[in-house]
Protein backbone atom coordinates (compact mmCIF):
# COMPACT_ATOMS: atom_id res chain seq x y z
CA UNK A 1 0.00 0.00 0.00
CA UNK A 2 1.22 3.47 -0.71
CA UNK A 3 2.03 5.75 1.99
CA UNK A 4 2.68 9.23 1.46
CA UNK A 5 6.01 10.11 3.88
CA UNK A 6 6.60 13.56 3.38
CA UNK A 7 3.45 14.64 4.71
CA UNK A 8 1.26 15.40 7.52
CA UNK A 9 -0.83 12.20 8.95
CA UNK A 10 -2.23 13.12 12.41
CA UNK A 11 0.53 10.72 14.01
CA UNK A 12 3.65 9.47 13.85
CA UNK A 13 4.42 7.93 11.26
CA UNK A 14 7.39 8.23 9.33
CA UNK A 15 10.24 5.17 10.03
CA UNK A 16 14.11 5.16 9.77
CA UNK A 17 13.86 2.80 7.22
CA UNK A 18 12.32 4.96 4.87
CA UNK A 19 14.57 7.62 5.87
CA UNK A 20 17.72 5.97 5.17
CA UNK A 21 15.72 4.75 1.63
CA UNK A 22 15.27 7.63 0.61
CA UNK A 23 19.07 8.63 1.46
CA UNK A 24 20.53 5.45 -0.06
CA UNK A 25 17.96 6.30 -3.35
CA UNK A 26 19.82 10.18 -3.48
CA UNK A 27 23.60 9.14 -2.78
CA UNK A 28 23.31 5.32 -3.79
CA UNK A 29 23.68 1.84 -2.25
CA UNK A 30 26.99 2.32 -0.62
CA UNK A 31 29.13 3.82 2.33
CA UNK A 32 30.11 7.55 1.91
CA UNK A 33 31.93 10.05 4.53
CA UNK A 34 30.44 13.71 3.11
CA UNK A 35 32.76 16.73 2.41
CA UNK A 36 32.17 18.87 5.62
CA UNK A 37 34.08 19.19 8.94
CA UNK A 38 36.84 17.01 9.39
CA UNK A 39 35.92 13.96 7.73
CA UNK A 40 36.84 11.66 10.35
CA UNK A 41 40.63 12.46 9.96
CA UNK A 42 42.62 10.39 12.17
CA UNK A 43 45.69 11.48 14.16
CA UNK A 44 47.88 8.93 15.85
CA UNK A 45 48.53 10.13 19.75
CA UNK A 46 50.93 6.64 20.79
CA UNK A 47 51.34 3.42 20.64
CA UNK A 48 48.30 2.60 21.69
CA UNK A 49 45.65 5.46 20.71
CA UNK A 50 44.62 7.57 17.66
CA UNK A 51 41.69 10.62 17.75
CA UNK A 52 38.95 10.50 15.15
CA UNK A 53 38.23 13.70 13.98
CA UNK A 54 34.54 15.37 13.14
CA UNK A 55 32.50 14.24 10.09
CA UNK A 56 29.30 13.07 8.88
CA UNK A 57 28.87 9.96 7.17
CA UNK A 58 26.33 8.05 5.50
CA UNK A 59 26.56 4.01 6.12
CA UNK A 60 23.40 2.16 3.83
CA UNK A 61 21.38 4.81 4.00
CA UNK A 62 22.39 5.61 7.54
CA UNK A 63 23.44 9.26 8.84
CA UNK A 64 25.75 9.17 11.65
CA UNK A 65 27.42 12.19 13.05
CA UNK A 66 30.34 13.17 14.92
CA UNK A 67 30.63 16.07 16.19
CA UNK A 68 33.80 15.98 18.61
CA UNK A 69 36.91 14.06 18.13
CA UNK A 70 37.24 10.88 19.71
CA UNK A 71 39.86 9.00 21.14
CA UNK A 72 39.90 5.00 20.43
CA UNK A 73 42.75 2.42 21.87
CA UNK A 74 44.38 0.15 19.57
CA UNK A 75 45.71 -2.63 21.61
CA UNK A 76 49.09 -2.79 21.98
CA UNK A 77 51.27 -4.96 19.30
CA UNK A 78 53.50 -7.96 20.16
CA UNK A 79 57.55 -7.94 19.47
CA UNK A 80 58.16 -10.07 16.05
CA UNK A 81 54.33 -9.90 15.60
CA UNK A 82 52.13 -8.08 12.53
CA UNK A 83 48.50 -7.24 12.63
CA UNK A 84 45.51 -5.21 10.79
CA UNK A 85 43.20 -3.35 12.89
CA UNK A 86 40.45 -1.39 11.30
CA UNK A 87 38.70 1.56 12.50
CA UNK A 88 35.15 1.13 11.51
CA UNK A 89 31.74 2.68 12.54
CA UNK A 90 29.41 0.23 13.87
CA UNK A 91 25.40 0.48 13.19
CA UNK A 92 23.73 -1.71 15.79
CA UNK A 93 19.81 -2.65 15.65
CA UNK A 94 19.18 -4.23 19.49
CA UNK A 95 15.90 -5.25 21.43
CA UNK A 96 13.10 -3.57 20.73
CA UNK A 97 14.60 -2.08 17.77
CA UNK A 98 16.93 0.37 18.99
CA UNK A 99 19.46 1.57 16.94
CA UNK A 100 22.56 2.78 16.99
CA UNK A 101 26.08 4.29 15.66
CA UNK A 102 29.65 4.22 17.53
CA UNK A 103 32.89 4.45 16.29
CA UNK A 104 35.88 1.44 17.24
CA UNK A 105 38.44 -0.72 16.44
CA UNK A 106 38.51 -4.44 15.72
CA UNK A 107 41.29 -6.01 16.36
CA UNK A 108 43.41 -8.31 13.60
CA UNK A 109 45.01 -11.67 14.25
CA UNK A 110 48.93 -11.39 14.90
CA UNK A 111 51.18 -12.89 12.44
CA UNK A 112 54.98 -13.66 11.69
CA UNK A 113 53.88 -13.25 8.10
CA UNK A 114 51.76 -10.97 6.26
CA UNK A 115 48.65 -9.72 8.08
CA UNK A 116 45.07 -9.95 7.09
CA UNK A 117 42.25 -7.71 7.84
CA UNK A 118 40.25 -8.70 10.30
CA UNK A 119 36.62 -10.07 9.57
CA UNK A 120 33.65 -7.43 10.05
CA UNK A 121 29.75 -7.36 9.76
CA UNK A 122 29.01 -6.52 5.54
CA UNK A 123 25.25 -7.75 6.15
CA UNK A 124 23.53 -4.25 4.85
CA UNK A 125 20.71 -3.16 7.44
CA UNK A 126 18.50 -1.84 4.11
CA UNK A 127 18.75 -6.00 3.95
CA UNK A 128 17.81 -7.00 7.24
CA UNK A 129 21.17 -6.70 8.55
CA UNK A 130 21.12 -6.00 12.96
CA UNK A 131 25.12 -5.12 12.58
CA UNK A 132 26.94 -3.61 10.28
CA UNK A 133 30.35 -2.28 10.15
CA UNK A 134 31.78 0.72 7.74
CA UNK A 135 35.53 0.65 7.23
CA UNK A 136 37.32 3.88 7.86
CA UNK A 137 40.85 3.38 8.41
CA UNK A 138 43.71 0.41 8.30
CA UNK A 139 46.30 0.59 11.34
CA UNK A 140 49.00 -1.60 10.45
CA UNK A 141 51.10 -2.75 13.62
CA UNK A 142 54.80 -3.79 12.55
CA UNK A 143 55.57 -5.14 16.25
CA UNK A 144 55.07 -2.91 19.31
CA UNK A 145 55.26 0.28 16.47
CA UNK A 146 51.96 1.67 14.35
CA UNK A 147 52.45 2.27 10.62
CA UNK A 148 50.40 5.38 8.80
CA UNK A 149 46.75 4.91 8.83
CA UNK A 150 44.83 3.77 5.37
CA UNK A 151 41.61 5.73 4.52
CA UNK A 152 39.02 3.07 2.98
CA UNK A 153 36.27 5.22 2.88
CA UNK A 154 35.23 7.54 -0.04
CA UNK A 155 34.30 11.26 0.67
CA UNK A 156 30.88 11.77 -1.43
CA UNK A 157 31.30 15.08 -3.25
CA UNK A 158 28.75 17.60 -2.69
CA UNK A 159 25.77 18.00 -5.48
CA UNK A 160 27.52 21.70 -6.42
CA UNK A 161 30.68 20.27 -8.07
CA UNK A 162 28.37 17.53 -9.90
CA UNK A 163 26.10 20.73 -11.30
CA UNK A 164 28.87 22.44 -12.03
CA UNK A 165 31.00 19.51 -14.06
CA UNK A 166 27.64 18.34 -16.11
CA UNK A 167 26.14 21.92 -16.56
CA UNK A 168 28.24 24.74 -16.91
CA UNK A 169 28.34 25.47 -20.92
CA UNK A 170 29.95 28.22 -22.92
CA UNK A 171 31.25 28.54 -26.21
CA UNK A 172 34.46 31.13 -27.46
CA UNK A 173 36.01 31.96 -31.25
CA UNK A 174 39.31 31.25 -32.03
CA UNK A 175 40.69 32.94 -35.28
CA UNK A 176 42.30 30.57 -37.32
CA UNK A 177 45.75 31.16 -38.45
CA UNK A 178 45.92 31.59 -42.94
CA UNK A 179 42.35 32.00 -42.92
CA UNK A 180 39.46 34.49 -42.34
CA UNK A 181 37.05 31.95 -40.93
CA UNK A 182 37.00 31.11 -36.86
CA UNK A 183 37.34 27.74 -34.90
CA UNK A 184 34.27 27.36 -32.01
CA UNK A 185 35.37 26.73 -28.65
CA UNK A 186 32.84 24.36 -26.57
CA UNK A 187 33.32 24.29 -23.14
CA UNK A 188 31.06 22.01 -21.04
CA UNK A 189 32.61 21.68 -17.55
CA UNK A 190 36.43 21.66 -17.93
CA UNK A 191 36.26 19.69 -21.68
CA UNK A 192 37.08 21.98 -24.27
CA UNK A 193 36.01 20.85 -28.05
CA UNK A 194 37.32 22.89 -30.91
CA UNK A 195 35.87 21.95 -34.16
CA UNK A 196 35.55 24.15 -37.74
CA UNK A 197 35.19 24.00 -41.46
CA UNK A 198 37.52 26.47 -43.18
CA UNK A 199 38.85 27.80 -46.28
CA UNK A 200 42.57 28.74 -46.23
CA UNK A 201 43.54 31.92 -47.93
CA UNK A 202 47.34 31.58 -47.53
CA UNK A 203 49.63 29.07 -48.04
CA UNK A 204 52.18 27.77 -45.51
CA UNK A 205 54.92 24.87 -46.65
CA UNK A 206 56.44 22.56 -44.37
CA UNK A 207 55.72 24.30 -41.93
CA UNK A 208 57.96 22.90 -38.24
CA UNK A 209 56.96 24.51 -34.77
CA UNK A 210 56.46 28.00 -36.31
CA UNK A 211 54.87 30.76 -34.05
CA UNK A 212 51.49 32.53 -35.01
CA UNK A 213 49.87 35.36 -33.70
CA UNK A 214 46.85 34.36 -33.15
CA UNK A 215 46.16 32.71 -29.33
CA UNK A 216 43.32 30.92 -27.19
CA UNK A 217 41.20 33.05 -25.65
CA UNK A 218 41.27 32.95 -21.53
CA UNK A 219 38.80 30.45 -20.03
CA UNK A 220 39.32 27.81 -23.07
CA UNK A 221 43.16 27.05 -22.65
CA UNK A 222 44.82 23.85 -21.70
CA UNK A 223 45.25 23.10 -17.86
CA UNK A 224 48.78 23.89 -16.59
CA UNK A 225 51.21 21.69 -17.41
CA UNK A 226 49.96 20.27 -20.44
CA UNK A 227 49.40 20.94 -23.95
CA UNK A 228 46.64 20.97 -26.20
CA UNK A 229 46.40 19.98 -30.13
CA UNK A 230 43.97 21.05 -32.71
CA UNK A 231 44.12 18.64 -35.91
CA UNK A 232 43.50 20.24 -39.61
CA UNK A 233 43.20 18.10 -42.82
CA UNK A 234 41.12 17.86 -46.12
CA UNK A 235 40.41 15.07 -48.17
CA UNK A 236 43.22 15.60 -50.86
CA UNK A 237 45.94 15.41 -48.40
CA UNK A 238 47.13 19.27 -49.33
CA UNK A 239 46.46 20.35 -46.17
CA UNK A 240 47.76 18.37 -43.08
CA UNK A 241 48.70 20.26 -40.04
CA UNK A 242 48.65 20.90 -35.88
CA UNK A 243 48.73 23.40 -33.91
CA UNK A 244 49.77 22.83 -30.58
CA UNK A 245 48.60 25.05 -27.79
CA UNK A 246 50.16 26.07 -24.50
CA UNK A 247 48.43 27.10 -21.30
CA UNK A 248 49.25 31.16 -21.74
CA UNK A 249 47.01 30.36 -25.21
CA UNK A 250 50.15 31.18 -27.57
CA UNK A 251 50.16 28.53 -30.52
CA UNK A 252 52.98 26.85 -32.91
CA UNK A 253 52.20 25.89 -36.70
CA UNK A 254 53.43 22.30 -37.59
CA UNK A 255 52.74 21.16 -41.13
CA UNK A 256 51.68 22.17 -44.62
CA UNK A 257 48.72 24.47 -46.36
CA UNK A 258 47.54 25.66 -49.68
CA UNK A 259 45.44 28.47 -50.61
CA UNK A 260 41.93 27.54 -51.14
CA UNK A 261 42.03 24.39 -49.35
CA UNK A 262 39.00 23.49 -47.06
CA UNK A 263 40.00 22.16 -43.56
CA UNK A 264 38.31 20.35 -41.27
CA UNK A 265 39.92 21.11 -37.83
CA UNK A 266 39.24 19.44 -34.48
CA UNK A 267 40.67 19.09 -30.88
CA UNK A 268 39.93 18.27 -27.64
CA UNK A 269 41.29 19.33 -24.15
CA UNK A 270 41.09 19.80 -20.52
CA UNK A 271 41.06 23.34 -19.06
CA UNK A 272 40.34 24.84 -15.73
CA UNK A 273 37.11 26.54 -14.79
CA UNK A 274 35.94 28.86 -11.95
CA UNK A 275 32.43 28.02 -10.32
CA UNK A 276 30.81 31.06 -9.27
Amino acid sequence: MAELVTGHAGKAHVTPEQAAGLNAGILGLDDYVLNVHDKFKITVVSANKVTIGTGELVMQGRHVSQGTPEDLIITNGSQGMKRNDLVVCRYTKGSQSIESARLLVVKGTPTTGTPTDPTINTTSPLDGGTTYDMPLYRIPLDGITIGTPVALFNVLKPMSDVWDSLTQFETGQLKMPYSDRTITLTKVGCVVVANAYITLTGSFKSAGNVAVNEKIPEGFRPADGANAVLHGSDNGGDATFYLVVSPDGSMRLNGTGNVGRFIGVSGCWITVWNRS
